[in-house]
């Protein structure tokens, strides 16, 4: 399976709107690693999960197959960590030397991966009992009113365009089997930002299915449920609580 990049056509919109993972997911998987000397942040997008890693790791190296995502990364760095490497590089080869990662963090992007080589490219550059961390959300979470817009927007109006591997995440990931020994004990965690309404339809139009639906059909699928957002949401400057619960799938490798 070839690399499907969904992303890089509107990597400066997913970097400004794309919701922040809490930093105590970081800090709580560092506690549980074996060690803290490199951590491998696969498919990273916009870099923001590398960067929370920075804290806790010596060396923490970030990869993804689109060239443009990585440039979007490292112009984003104003102020760049010693121990963080951004590199061009699909999941299932990383480039990195063999046993020389104690965690390897996907964030929100495993469900686009080679599953089957990418296990094998896991179980290579982890050292025993590395710890594998998928990181994924779905659905946000903002009022009964919004939210009822927001699933009509998801399924009906963009619903046909999103990629197959989006039902992955939906399931949140637990329709996949992985051949780790994964941790029964997770904490829960959420993802929590203030957005006025024009912020909340940015981080819609990143999605994946959106740019597929603009390709198809030439126009915005958000005007198609604009008006109803603006009535649910009130006065559109109001800025207000959007949350997104975390989806944590941990696993102990070559212990």
């Amino acid at each position: 399976m070839g690399f499907k990049d969904h992303f890089s056509g509107h990597a400066d919109e997913y970097r400004r709107y794309r919701p922040g993972y809490p930093a105590e997911l970081f800090a709580w998987l560092a506690s549980i690693a074996p060690r803290t000397e490199h951590a491998l942040d696969c498919g990273t997008g916009n870099g923001q999960a590398a960067r929370l890693l920075t804290p806790y790791f010596a060396r923490v190296t970030a990869t993804d197959a689109s060239p443009e995502q990585i440039r979007n990364a490292l112009e984003d760095d104003d102020a760049p960590s010693v121990g963080l490497r951004f590199a061009v590089a699909p999941a299932e080869a990383s480039g990195l030397d063999s046993a020389s990662c104690d965690l390897v963090t996907v964030a929100q992007a495993f469900h686009w991966f080679d599953h089957r080589r990418f296990y094998d490219e896991v179980q290579r550059v982890l050292r025993p009992n590395g710890l594998l961390a998928l990181i994924s959300y779905s659905f946000s979470e903002v009022s009964p009113e919004i939210d009822a817009v927001f699933v009509r927007y998801y399924s009906e109006v963009v619903g046909p365009y999103w990629p197959a591997e989006r039902s992955h995440v939906v399931a949140r990931y637990a329709d996949i089997d992985l051949p780790f020994d994964e941790l029964d004990a997770v904490p829960p965690f959420v993802m929590r930002l203030s957005w006025t309404l024009e912020e909340y339809a940015g981080y819609l139009g990143t999605w994946s299915a959106a740019k597929r639906y603009r390709a198809a059909r030439g126009h915005d699928p958000y005007s198609i449920v604009a008006g109803e957002f603006a009535a649910a949401w009130g006065d559109p400057g109001r800025a207000r609580d959007v949350v997104w619960p975390v989806t944590l799938r941990v696993f102990r490798v070559n212990g």
